[in-house]
């Protein structure tokens, strides 16, 4: 199994650890109120290490990257998004099968229609 999710960890906070070195294992983890070993596993891959979405979202803050991306790399989704997908399931699985294909520039529009309409 690819270890995406802990290789762009590693890989972000290594960057930010070169211009600034509160980046460490130690000062990240401890900032995100974990043991650094733990953290240090996450990056590694080892799949018996996890992270809460509060977690994550700690993490996401701390490294300046978007929570929604950190999840979705963790095989994760936001408690809200869930929400949202139990109100009506299967719609929302037909709308993201009849997405996964289409290129960026036609999702964005289609963001921006629901966003703007007048309902």
């Amino acid at each position: 199994m690819k270890n995406t999710f802990g290789q762009y960890i590693r890989d972000k906070r290594e960057r930010l650890k070169a211009q600034d070195r509160s980046y460490s294992v130690r000062q990240v983890a401890m900032r995100m109120g974990v043991e650094p070993s733990y953290l240090s596993k996450i990056e590694r891959g080892d799949l018996k290490a996890y992270l809460t979405e509060d977690k994550i979202r700690a993490l996401a803050e701390d490294l300046g990257e978007d929570p929604d991306v950190l999840l979705a790399l963790s095989g994760k989704i936001s408690q809200d998004v869930q929400e949202i997908i139990r109100k009506r399931p299967l719609l929302f699985a037909q709308l993201i099968r009849e997405l996964k294909d289409m290129p960026d520039h036609a999702v964005l529009r289609i963001v921006r229609e629901v966003r703007d309409g007048d309902w």
